[in-house]
């Protein structure tokens, strides 16, 4: 195909924000309400006429070129399966994350791990300097005479390095550091991070080589940079956790490759980021035993069961209004689970502050948590403990019924394995499910008995 241009150039105005273009300055953003974040670029407008050559023919579907299914493996176990096996060559990968949450650490050692396999790999870095670079390398161990590292921040150098080593894997860090001769506006502009993430996204797939690129985040927690940046690679991770919490948790929101559901867990030590791979007796190390609003949940994650604590803490309010509070899952859930537990459990939680926590700092938003929040409620209001021993799951409608979930098998088989030896489940779940020797299956269908089960009343 051949495009015959000319072009003239003239100034437009850029959101910063969202990447809206206007004619003329504009003292508030019209798409998103962001007030004095328009940049003037200067923009030039081909005229072009296409004229396409004997090669620029569709071609049915079944005459295609045949995907490519190989992966190469990262030789970090939490990783891979976070992407689904491994990194398929010439994917484009964004690693999105809070400031000091351990992006840049991971980089790291993935690069090691894979330079370690006799592979070339190419760090470019357009944050940090080579000597601090190589000083969290050495801490981290994570050094290897397959990784080169450049300290650049044009786009058009590094594609260049690329094509000229030809790395088994490419890592960028940060897409928000890189600018675009092209482009006249700083680094870190709308513009600036689209076209660089999109001359990035044209080497990897004309080269077939990996990359990864790290993207920083907003205050509101999405990534930075205008929203087709996700739309524009294969994957997006989300790296999650409290820094004041060792637990990382690895999170797939978009995934070309496999499944969005799996996530990874690590732990941050001192030698660097550490895989969890059995995280369930990990989250319940610390479990006070025999505790009034304390309760074992079996949730799921991708294809990965995770035993996790519920707590929960109700006590008498002093203000006009009593607080609801949920760390680590949905406020609103809470609230809607404390008015069917008044409503059809028969329970006062009217004067009450309520304070909700899923303990390691991990989130869970699947609706088999409902019912784990109910029994920790009612436990900590009536000051009665929930036997150490037993685990509940289920979702919980608005008429108190006991709803049923999915995945109930591995929930089951989890909870055996650990040691447990009751689980209180859905009643609908509970006839179709496996029952492994050494555990007791309780099936409740309604909140009455769901609370007679768990504290023997009516």
């Amino acid at each position: 195909m051949t495009i015959i241009a000319n072009t003239k150039q003239k100034a437009v105005y850029v959101c910063r924000e969202c990447g809206y273009l206007s004619r003329k300055w504009l003292g508030r953003c019209l798409d998103c309400g962001e007030w004095d974040s328009m940049d003037e670029q200067i923009q030039a407008e081909p005229k072009s006429k296409v004229v396409l050559s004997p090669t620029d023919k569709p071609v049915p579907l079944h005459l295609a070129p045949d995907g490519d299914e190989e992966r190469a493996t990262t030789g970090i176990a939490e990783l891979d399966r976070v992407l689904g096996g491994g990194i398929v060559p010439g994917s484009v990968t964004l690693i999105g994350g809070e400031p000091g949450i351990g992006k840049s650490t991971l980089l790291l050692h993935m690069l090691a791990e894979v330079a370690a396999q006799e592979k070339k790999v190419l760090y470019a870095s357009g944050e940090e300097s080579a000597r601090q670079i190589k000083l969290r390398a050495k801490r981290l161990e994570a050094i290897h005479p397959n990784e080169y590292l450049a300290t650049e921040n044009s786009v058009e150098k590094i594609i260049s390095m690329s094509c000229e080593m030809m790395p088994d894997l490419l890592a960028v860090d940060s897409i928000q550091t890189l600018s675009c001769a092209e482009v006249t506006s700083a680094p870190g502009s709308v513009s600036q991070v689209r076209e660089s993430a999109h001359k990035l996204l044209e080497m990897a797939k004309k080269e077939n080589i990996p990359v990864v690129m790290v993207g920083h985040v907003t205050k509101e927690g999405a990534i930075a940079g205008p929203k087709v940046l996700e739309h524009m690679v294969d994957t997006v991770l989300y790296f999650e956790g409290d820094r004041s919490h060792a637990f990382r948790i690895l999170r797939t929101v978009k995934n070309r490759f496999g499944s969005t559901n799996e996530i990874g867990v690590f732990e941050m030590k001192e030698e660097g980021l550490v895989q969890v791979s059995n995280p369930s007796e990990i989250f319940l190390a610390e479990r006070p035993l025999d505790e009034p609003g304390s309760v074992v949940l079996p949730s799921v994650e991708g294809s990965r069961p995770i035993l996790v604590e519920v707590q929960a803490l109700v006590s008498p309010t002093n203000l006009g209004t009593a607080r609801r509070t949920a760390i680590g899952t949905d406020q609103q859930r809470l609230s809607l689970l404390c008015a069917v537990l008044e409503k059809k459990g028969g329970m006062d939680l009217y004067g009450h502050d309520i304070f909700l926590n899923i303990a390691g700092g991990i989130r869970i938003d699947e609706p088999a948590l409902d019912l784990g929040v109910v029994c920790a409620l009612a436990s900590s209001l009536l000051e009665r403990s929930i036997p150490s021993s037993t685990v509940v799951f289920g979702e919980v409608g608005l008429a108190g019924e006991v709803r049923a979930v999915g995945q109930v098998d591995i929930r089951v088989k989890e909870a055996e394995r650990l040691g447990f030896t009751r689980c209180i489940i859905p009643k609908s779940n509970a006839e179709r499910c496996v029952r492994p020797e050494g555990l007791e299956i309780i099936g409740v269908a309604t909140m009455s008995e769901l609370l007679e089960v768990i504290f023997n009343q009516p």
